[in-house]
């Protein structure tokens, strides 16, 4: 478990992205303050957090080695900012996904932050270069998300131990719709972003050369393409969608 001297870490929204933030942190041992403009904001998003983690102690698949009343302890609420912040080497920023209210956030925190605290944003498709201009610690700005850098192992493991858990037994259409207050709610919070990144989509690729030669090679790694390892995680693979298949099965109808 880290330490209190490893520092606080600071999640500015209460929703549920940040909810979300706030247990992961939580789970590395690190205390968190869950901040949010009203106070009864931060009390359901407390009461949450605890169902939440107790339902994952429940089920056995509580990250970290801390168990649910250790993490749940590293969590508390604050609903004044300057008091949230002494003392965070890490803050995160998760408010809704507009420009200007994120902008006004990191003005705010500029001012009250000093040189040695990491200024995150949780935003899925705003360039940094808008969100953090003139802010005196531009420098300590990040987005917590990959940046056009990954590896093909790297992107392979965000479908199969991220969306495509839950693409098991549902759409990614019912996935929107579920991310927010509905599918309206959704395309309100993100459309013009999503309008945005697929403007940059240039011509289609060419699947040849160095870039096919880069995947091949991670996906070789990981499984030889001579004629007995590929079969052998045909197999693996088929016995593990007869299971989920079988699991399905069990699953109530919705």
């Amino acid at each position: 478990m880290a330490s209190p001297a490893a520092g606080l870490v600071v999640i500015v929204g209460s929703g549920l992205i940040g909810r979300s933030w706030a247990m992961l942190f939580a789970s590395g041992g690190f205390k968190v303050k869950l901040y949010d403009i009203e106070q009864q904001q931060i009390t359901n998003a407390l009461e949450n957090i605890r169902k939440e983690i107790k339902l994952l102690e429940q089920l056995g698949t509580l990250k970290g080695t801390l168990s649910a009343e250790q993490q749940l302890s590293l969590i508390t609420g604050c609903w004044n900012i300057q008091e949230a912040v002494e003392g965070a080497m890490h803050i995160q920023e998760c408010v809704p996904e507009n420009l200007e209210v994120k902008k006004e956030i990191f003005a705010q925190l500029d001012g009250i932050v000093g040189d040695d605290v990491v200024l995150s944003s949780s935003t899925s498709c705003l360039l940094p270069s808008r969100l953090f201009s003139g802010l005196a610690h531009v420098k300590q700005c990040i987005v917590a998300h990959p940046d056009g850098i990954m590896s093909p192992s790297d992107l392979d493991l965000v479908m199969s131990d991220g969306l495509g858990l839950r693409y098991a037994f549902m759409g990614p259409l019912e996935t929107m719709h579920l991310n927010a207050e509905g599918m309206l709610s959704y395309c309100n919070r993100y459309g013009e972003g999503m309008k945005r990144v697929l403007k940059t989509f240039g011509p289609i690729p060419e699947f040849s050369g160095s870039t096919v030669e880069k995947v091949h090679q991670a996906m070789c790694a990981k499984v030889p393409d001579d004629p007995e390892h590929l079969a052998a995680r045909r197999q693996w693979r088929d016995t593990c969608l007869m299971r989920l298949a079988r699991l399905k099965s069990q699953m109530p109808s919705q």
